[in-house]
C-alpha cells in the first residue's frame, strides 16, 4: 500500500497555514473531497481546506460530528499530546520554536557551548590516534 495516513473521522492533523498555524486538530467529519470539518480543544469548529492540513500518524476512535466533551474525553484518552510531543515530528517542532524564541545572548552561550564541546571532542580524538599508532 503506498499510503499509511488516510482521511478519516478521527484522525489527527497538523494545521500547516493560516490563522490557526501549528495547532492539532480532529477530523470530525469529511464535508466534499476538498474539505473537513475540524475540531480542536481549544479552538472553535471549522471547515478546513485538505490543503491547510498534514496529516499524522495519529488517530482516536470518535462518532461522526460529536460534541466537544465528547471530543476532548477522546483525546485525553488516546492521550494525542503526550504521542504528538513524543514523536520525532513534534519534537523537531518543539525544537524549532525553541530556537526561533532565543535571544542575542542565549545564542552567544549556545555558541560557546558548541564551541567547548567540540574542543573535548578533539582532544579525545587525538588521544584515540595517539593509542592506535603506538
Amino acid at each position: 500500500m503506498p499510503f499509511k495516513r488516510y482521511v478519516e473521522i478521527g484522525r489527527v492533523a497538523l494545521v500547516n497555514y493560516g490563522k490557526d498555524y501549528g495547532k492539532l486538530v480532529v477530523i470530525v467529519d469529511v464535508v466534499d473531497q476538498n474539505r473537513a470539518l475540524v475540531d480542536a480543544p481549544d479552538m472553535v469548529r471549522g471547515q478546513m481546506n485538505f490543503k491547510r492540513l498534514t496529516l499524522t500518524d495519529i488517530t482516536i476512535d470518535i462518532p461522526r460530528v460529536p460534541k466537544k466533551k465528547t471530543l476532548i474525553e477522546a483525546m485525553e484518552k488516546a492521550d494525542v499530546k503526550n504521542k504528538w510531543e513524543s514523536s520525532s515530528w513534534g519534537r523537531k517542532l518543539i525544537v524549532q520554536k525553541r530556537r526561533a524564541s532565543l535571544n542575542d545572548f542565549d545564542r552567544f552561550k549556545l555558541m560557546l557551548a558548541k564551541i567547548k564541546r567540540s574542543g573535548v571532542i578533539k582532544q579525545e580524538l587525538a588521544k584515540l590516534k595517539k593509542e592506535n599508532a603506538s
